[in-house]
């Protein structure tokens, strides 16, 4: 099961509907082996697609770099799907590689950037086996502390 707090799902669901309609992508980072998404970090869909995600390589080894340096590893990696339902394509599954990870998707297809539902799902993806789980929204007090890799 995913537990998130209500800021940093927020986070993810602005983020999402405010690059619609290309996809969004991003990681929450948190303490290793934790399993807590505590540090939101949005980045650039380097391939700028309304149907595919691409985390900018430059920008996505600087922040494995900072996360090593605090301890951290991404706990959770997620992605906008503008025009289909929020489950992981093969592409998707193909480019999972970090077996510990929740793997969300936030599917923006009915309202776009409008206020509105969106539908937010996690997955394990392990070996190209895909398995959803639960989200369990928690309440939270603080903003989400945001990050980036270049500060």
């Amino acid at each position: 099961m995913l537990s998130i707090d209500e800021a940093t799902y927020a986070a993810i669901v602005a983020h999402a509907k405010r690059d619609h309609p290309d996809e969004a992508c991003g990681i929450v980072a948190g303490p290793e082996g934790s399993d807590r998404p505590v540090r939101f970090v949005p980045m650039v869909n380097a391939a700028g697609s309304p149907t595919f995600y691409e985390f900018d390589s430059t920008e996505l080894l600087a922040l494995y770099k900072e996360m090593w340096t605090r301890d951290e590893e991404p706990v959770v990696i997620y992605h906008s799907h503008t025009a289909t339902e929020a489950y992981p394509s093969r592409t998707d599954i193909g480019l999972a590689n970090e077996p510990g990870a929740h793997y969300v998707l936030v599917s923006t297809r009915e309202h776009g950037n409008s206020d509105g539902p969106v539908e937010f799902r996690s997955y394990r993806i392990v070996d190209g086996t895909v398995t959803e789980e639960e989200v369990s929204v928690v309440s939270s007090t603080p903003e989400p502390r945001t990050g980036s890799s270049t500060g």
